[in-house]
């Protein structure tokens, strides 16, 4: 315990000043979180990162993070990133020709939807950010406090499992009361700061974030339970690895992008 909270106290110190000032500091340290993760996930499938398809995973994946407004200006204004994500697919795809089918098509679709749940993740992450700090503030304190929240009604009242073969320690009441808990730190916040719908639509949204924050976390959980692993890394002492601590917002920001939210 002594080790986790030294490590969360430490992120905070170093993540806070950094999403303040966001623009291209923030930008680069996403896209290096971006790549760890993909390494993670590779990792726990117990593959190689030093390869063709590792390589062009983490590439794709930074592709997909980084914006095109202050990283790809210089390209014509019909090019995005998605456009040059589809350009490492079809590196990808041709793959298996130079390697005589060594790499195959079948193998073409784990780095491909690896790179898209890691770069989309982390690409709304940013173009949260870039919406306003309060945005991106919105979001990190829903899946902070759904956690929180899930966590301490769970160990007081749970009793009925949740998804017993995925994530035995979690249960039906404290997902509920991560919703709960998410519900009222969405009110208070969204009284201080106002955001794009009104106060009822946006505790109606935070429903749903909350409900999808812990599908990402579930999510997450099944990969390692798959793999046979208990983190998807080691980089955080105590916590674990990148995608143990944004498992969650890696599906919160794609529907806060969906909604209209930035």
């Amino acid at each position: 315990m002594r080790q986790r909270v030294i490590t969360a106290v430490v992120a905070l110190i170093l993540f806070i000043p950094l999403i303040v000032i966001g623009q291209m500091p923030l930008q680069i340290v996403m896209a290096m979180l971006g790549g760890i993760a993909v390494y993670e996930l590779f990792r726990m499938k117990g593959l190689e990162i030093k390869t063709p398809e590792g390589i062009l995973a983490i590439i794709g994946t930074i592709l997909l993070i980084l914006p095109r407004s202050t990283w790809y200006e210089f390209l014509p204004r019909t090019v995005t990133g998605n456009t040059l994500f589809y350009l490492i697919v079809m590196a990808l795809l041709v793959l298996p020709v130079f390697s005589k089918n060594e790499f195959t098509f079948d193998n073409v679709g784990f780095p491909v939807l690896v790179s898209l749940y890691i770069g989309t993740g982390f690409q709304n992450f940013i173009s949260a950010r870039e919406t306003g700090l309060h945005v991106l503030m919105y979001a990190l304190f829903i899946v902070w406090s759904t956690d929180i929240g899930a966590y301490m009604v769970g160990r007081k009242y749970g009793q009925r499992k949740l998804a017993s073969d995925i994530s035995p320690n979690k249960t039906i009441e404290g997902s509920l009361g991560g919703i709960a808990s998410a519900m009222v730190v969405s009110l208070v916040y969204t009284m201080i700061w106002p955001m794009t719908y009104n106060i009822f639509a946006m505790l109606l949204l935070t429903i749903l974030f909350s409900i999808v924050g812990q599908l990402g976390d579930l999510v997450e959980s099944s990969y390692k339970r798959y793999y046979g692993v208990k983190d998807s890394g080691n980089i955080l002492p105590g916590h674990g690895g990148i995608l143990d601590r944004f498992d969650s917002l890696l599906f919160v920001f794609p529907f806060m992008h969906l909604v209209g939210l930035f």
